[in-house]
């Protein structure tokens, strides 16, 4: 079983005093003689947090982006420009969609778009669950039974604002470790208990460790709040970091109701597994 070191190089908070903070999502994942990215965040921050924590963004093979929003992509050309091998990027097909709130861009930069379409870059595209380094998963597309957790802000694929956004294009990473599955978010679009339930369904369900990254509740009701915390108790992780969208009482809501198992993120923090 391998051995997984991630550290945070961007979110919305820092726990490095060296760090800086951006609304955004970056982990910088090595595995064995693999060095992935899952997100780059706006890009704000990524090459300052990688030089003040000791990452060299050059030695980054594989790029797995949790959707098209631009504070999960911009940083992109970060990255791409210094690579000094292909790198894979992993994506859902639809994160290349324009992505608007209300009339503000807010997919994919266009230095990003360029970026990507560079020589040294691989496009995965898939909506299917697969293996991106040994042993580590994305999820692909989630599927969404619960009403509970329809989208609670409707975003767009046109500034106009007559073509709603699914977001089908969110996904998660996980991976095996002997106390169960640990689990990577983006922002959650999709609800954090049917992510869950889907990683559980892909490991013939495996028990949850940890789950980290942002949860998307910042516009949640108290009624829907209640419905995520009474199926967070059933399915008990271990370790729960919430990140970056999650929300300030929605956070506070977690860590009163798992004290033991809340455990603070931010840029600069670093989980070995």
């Amino acid at each position: 079983m391998s051995r997984y070191h991630i550290t945070v190089l961007a979110d919305d908070t820092v726990s490095a005093r060296s760090a800086r903070g951006e609304h955004g999502l970056c982990f910088y994942i090595e595995s064995g003689d693999r060095r992935i990215l899952f997100d780059t965040g706006q890009g704000l921050v990524l090459a300052d947090n990688a030089r003040a924590l000791g990452v060299d963004l050059g030695l980054v093979d594989t790029i797995v982006l949790s959707h098209g929003h631009y504070d999960h992509t911009g940083g992109l050309p970060t990255v791409l420009a210094p690579a000094r091998a292909p790198v894979a990027v992993h994506l859902h097909p639809d994160a290349l969609q324009p992505k608007y709130n209300q009339t503000r861009a807010i997919g994919i930069p266009p230095a990003a778009r360029d970026a990507l379409a560079g020589p040294n870059v691989r496009l995965v595209p898939s909506r299917a669950p697969g293996e991106v380094a040994p042993g580590l998963f994305r999820t692909g597309e989630i599927p969404r039974p619960h009403s509970e957790e329809a989208l609670a802000e409707i975003f767009h694929l046109d500034p106009a604002g007559t073509t709603p956004d699914p977001l089908l294009d969110d996904q998660s990473l996980y991976f095996d470790t002997p106390q169960g599955t640990v689990i990577l978010l983006g922002c959650a679009h999709a609800g954090v208990i049917h992510i869950l339930e889907h990683v559980q369904t892909l490991t013939g369900n495996r028990p949850i460790h940890a789950v980290i990254g942002g949860m998307h509740l910042g516009s949640a009701t108290p009624a829907r709040m209640q419905w995520v915390l009474t199926n967070l108790r059933r399915i008990a992780p271990r370790l729960l970091v919430p990140m970056h969208c999650t929300g300030p009482k929605a956070i506070a809501a977690l860590w009163h109701e798992f004290p033991d198992a809340c455990h603070p993120g931010g840029a600069g923090a670093v989980f070995v597994f």
